[in-house]
């Protein structure tokens, strides 16, 4: 099996507030820390009841603080919404601080809506500017050249490993251009997932950072002891992404005894078609779909997503993970 990871939104459950989300993430990432998963992400969204990581370095610097080997980094910073010397100044922080463990995947959504990203101070024609703040953090990132007038302290020359992430073939031509990793988000955005693929490894080109094409593809994973419990667990996502289609996402909602009877067809179909890159069962059908992916996508490393209502739920959906991953020894480096 390929390392696998895990991206955690830090979701705020009904009934709680983000101060109980951010504790069972640390919790969440010791764990993933003893099971040997190879990193732990987190992303930023912003103005959403659900999600408790809009300070995304802040969230990352707290998850390291608690933990000892497992990678941790963004899932990821959209760089439209910073300036590209306080995200380097952020990071070459973070990697300060914890040296060889720092991971910088970059997006170039907005993670917000209109009027948030208005209230962030930033426009939708930032992201046009995506590919030069990229390299102008990369430089900063980078060792100091002679005569430059503006440097990153903490920042420059600790060479943050830096992953472009996407959900379109945009991602996946400047990932290859620029010689970098590349982070698909098929756990909600699948469509163009083979294409994408296929661009970013037949363009790469080799570069300080990396020497061939490395891909890591997002799926959705419910684990559980009993095909039937997976199922109902996995309802807490269904609904997730059916408030998403109805434009009213908010906080994670108890699992139900029958998910027909919260959705339409119409939305059933458009949540389903999001969430098709899912493997939900126990630990028999687990093994058999992971095998089957990355021999479809022939992904170098997975990153799982498991955002369930109950906190010891997760804990064994991810722990069933390991042990078909890793034979029960920790997952492969």
């Amino acid at each position: 099996m390929v390392p696998i990871s895990i991206l955690d939104l830090v979701p705020v459950i009904l009934g709680e507030t983000p101060r109980e989300a951010l504790g069972k993430s640390l919790d969440l990432a010791r764990r993933a820390d003893a099971l040997g998963y190879t990193r732990y992400w987190v992303a930023e969204h912003h103005n959403m009841t659900g999600i408790a990581s809009a300070a995304t370095s802040v969230v990352i610097g707290y998850l390291a603080s608690g933990t000892s080997k497992i990678r941790v980094g963004s899932g990821g910073i959209m760089l439209p919404n910073h300036s590209p010397l306080v995200i380097a100044e952020q990071f070459g922080t973070l990697e300060s601080l914890y040296p060889g463990r720092i991971d910088l995947g970059l997006g170039r959504a907005p993670g917000t809506d209109a009027l948030t990203l208005r209230a962030l101070r930033r426009t939708s024609l930032h992201a046009d500017r995506f590919p030069e703040d990229l390299l102008e953090l990369m430089l900063l990132l980078g060792e100091v050249k002679q005569g430059q007038p503006v440097r990153a302290v903490p920042g420059a020359g600790t060479e943050v490993p830096i992953w472009i992430l996407g959900s379109s073939t945009f991602g996946a031509e400047l990932a290859a251009a620029l010689g970098l990793p590349y982070a698909f988000a098929s756990h909600f955005a699948p469509d163009a997932m083979f294409e994408a693929l296929r661009i970013y490894r037949e363009k790469f080109k080799p570069s300080k950072q990396l020497d061939r094409p490395y891909a890591m593809i997002g799926l959705n994973v419910v684990a559980a002891d009993a095909d039937d419990d997976a199922r109902r667990l996995f309802t807490t996502v269904q609904q997730s992404f059916t408030n998403l289609v109805r434009g009213a996402p908010g906080k994670l909602q108890a699992p139900i005894d029958d998910i027909e009877e919260y959705w339409t067809p119409a939305e059933k179909h458009q949540a389903s078609r999001m969430l098709k890159c899912s493997i939900v069962g126990s630990a028999e059908i687990v093994r058999r779909d992971l095998e089957s992916f990355v021999s479809q996508t022939n992904a170098d490393e997975l990153m799982i997503v498991s955002h369930l209502y109950d906190h010891a739920a997760r804990i064994r959906s991810y722990e069933i993970v390991a042990e078909v991953a890793g034979s029960g020894s920790g997952l492969k480096q």
